[in-house]
């Protein structure tokens, strides 16, 4: 069977394969599971439970708690806030676990279940398979003062917010900003902090329902955000997914602004401020090769990882580096925050441009992005990738062929019977064409 834990908790169907009782069987098995480990030992344990404002989470949010409760674990309930504050939160409270409701992203129907530890991390590979060796155990519940009490956490937003403002080195007045929240949970964070850490605010994407997260808004549908950056003539457009652990940007003309290009700007001034451990960024194989050039002409080694905040996260804390992430903006600050966060991120962004006294447009040129093509070849035997000689032969002579201009990533799907054809060129035309052509090796040698 499939592991139900992927690289980001638990997520699927919201009723259908994310059902209440599974949510509350996980809930269970976490406790049973960290209070073996000696987690709780010589204390009475406390979980905070936080979600985003999906119609699912409600009963989802219900499961979790009972799970949590009637296994001896109080709980506090921080409602709905970003993925980012509920991990803060668990070390901030003193939690002795944090879960999080979400399926960050994905459209409203989906839901998903990730959990932290005391220090506001993801739990490690391996607690997640013994927490799933456990599902459905028969055990003996604790009863009478034994069973975990439920109260609500009173302050949160008010606490997270001042944290992200503590970490903000100047002020933003003068800054006009609009903010996509993608009706999620930021859509009262972040506002509130853009204000107060100085900023003129313009609001789209900040009236959940329960069943509009991501639809038509946020970081994965930027139009919305580039409308309404010209509209209000502001300088720059914030845009969040759905829990909040992502930001992307737009630029006064309306301009995208990715991962890549905020990972290379905020890692300049860092570096300039001396707050870049040992001049290195961690980022996954996926971001542009634009980026990697532009950093090591500024003197940044990169260091690369598997697709997966998590793997960044990994490498960031083996090799004791402050600052890494991903191209989809996904973006980890260790000094200020244990995951990615997405306002933090525009927070420090928008500080960039105030601390440099240019445009976003202008602190963009610090790299060039490479036309990026990627193809998706589906129904083919994605195992034998790494092993077949005809699609090695032909990936080294498109290489040979791109020289330091270009490159090629053939990446078997972790999930899907799929293999994912990436390259990246000096021009788009070329880009497609070298694409293209493995992409047809891939289906005759794999198919």
């Amino acid at each position: 069977m499939a592991r139900l834990f992927g690289t980001d908790g638990v997520r699927g169907l919201a009723n259908r394969d994310l059902t209440a009782a599974l949510a509350m069987d996980l809930s269970v098995a976490a406790a049973r599971v960290l209070g073996e480990r000696g987690a709780f030992k010589g204390h009475r344990p406390v979980a905070v439970v936080g979600r985003d404002p999906r119609a699912s989470g409600e009963f989802l949010e219900a499961a979790v708690v009972a799970g949590l409760a009637s296994s001896g674990v109080d709980v506090l309930r921080l409602g709905v806030l970003p993925t980012p504050a509920v991990a803060h939160l668990t070390h901030e409270l003193d939690a002795d676990l944090g879960v999080m409701l979400s399926a960050s992203h994905n459209p409203a129907p989906d839901n998903g279940i990730k959990f932290f530890d005391r220090s506001g991390h993801k739990l490690a590979d391996e607690i997640e398979d013994r927490i799933e060796a456990r599902l459905g155990e028969v055990w003996d519940p604790p009863t009478g003062a034994g069973v975990g009490r439920v109260r609500e956490a009173h302050g949160a937003v008010e606490q997270y917010v001042a944290h992200l403002l503590s970490t903000v080195p100047v002020s933003l007045d003068g800054l006009r900003v609009v903010v996509d929240c993608a009706n999620g949970a930021s859509s009262d964070v972040a506002p509130e902090a853009l204000r107060r850490a100085g900023a003129e605010v313009f609001t789209i994407g900040t009236a959940p329902d329960g069943l509009n997260i991501n639809s038509g808004c946020g970081s994965t549908h930027l139009e919305a955000l580039q409308k309404a950056v010209r509209e209000h003539g502001a300088d720059v457009g914030i845009a969040n997914d759905g829990d909040a652990d992502r930001c992307l940007a737009v630029t006064a003309t309306g301009e995208v602004v990715d991962g890549d290009q905020i990972m290379a700007i905020l890692a300049l001034d860092l570096r300039e401020s001396g707050a870049l451990a040992a001049d290195t960024v961690v980022a996954t194989v996926m971001s542009n090769l634009g980026f990697k050039l532009a950093m090591r002409e500024a003197g940044i080694t990169v260091v690369e990882t598997a697709v997966g905040d998590r793997y960044v996260l990994e490498a960031m804390k083996e090799g004791g580096f402050g600052f890494g992430g991903e191209q989809s903006g996904h973006v980890i600050m260790l000094d200020h925050a244990t995951t990615g966060d997405g306002v933090l991120t525009g927070l420090h962004l928008l500080a960039a441009m105030v601390r440099r006294g240019r445009p976003l447009d202008e602190l963009t040129k610090v790299m060039t992005r490479l036309p990026q093509v990627l193809i998706n070849v589906k129904d083919v035997d994605k195992d034998r990738a790494k092993t077949s000689p005809e699609l090695a032969e032909a990936v080294a002579a498109a290489e040979e062929g791109l020289g330091d201009t270009g490159r090629v990533l053939i990446r078997p799907s972790g999930t899907e019977p799929m293999v994912r054809v990436m390259v990246e060129a000096a021009s788009e035309d070329q880009a497609r064409s070298v694409a293209e052509h493995l992409a047809g090796v891939v289906r005759s040698a794999l198919g």
